[in-house]
């Protein structure tokens, strides 16, 4: 039985390295696929959450679920762009939608930043930042700004 069981994580691993699969019913899907007749929706979300997997953009821009790069917080060293899931804006601020327990880490690169690159300040919590703009007639701008600081980081 336990053979069965690591031959199905190790599965399940791979499965979410491929960063292809944007639901827990195509996970399942793959699953099966691989043999794994007996596997269901709820069996697969109890491994999401254990392995700590999290939903996030692929290289084609799609949201799927992957493992993170290391278990545990992002660090300085995470790649920032796939920690970084949406930027909008709402004519008043700006809102990022991070991985979880990526937003202090986001928040504090762009409150490194100078007030000439639209960003008067931030407020963050675990994955959503609140950026103040320097300038509210402008906030698209500081939005695109912000944008392409983390596409070739």
């Amino acid at each position: 039985m336990a053979g069965k069981q690591d031959e199905l994580i190790k599965s399940f691993k791979e499965i979410l390295k491929a960063e292809n699969f944007g639901s827990q019913g195509e996970i399942v899907e793959a699953l099966k696929e691989q043999g794994f007749d007996n596997i269901s929706q709820s069996k697969v979300s109890r491994m999401l959450s254990k392995f700590g997997a999290v939903r996030t953009r692929n290289a084609l821009g799609e949201m799927v679920y992957c493992l993170p790069p290391e278990l545990g917080m992002p660090t300085a060293k995470s790649p920032l762009k796939h920690l970084v899931l949406d930027i909008v804006h709402n004519n008043v601020m700006v809102i990022i939608r991070t991985s979880p327990g990526a937003a202090q880490l986001i928040a504090r690169l762009l409150d490194s930043l100078s007030k000439s690159d639209g960003v008067l300040g931030t407020i963050a919590g675990d994955d959503t930042i609140f950026i103040a703009p320097a300038d509210v007639s402008r906030i698209e701008d500081t939005r695109e700004r912000v944008e392409r600081l983390f596409e070739n980081v």
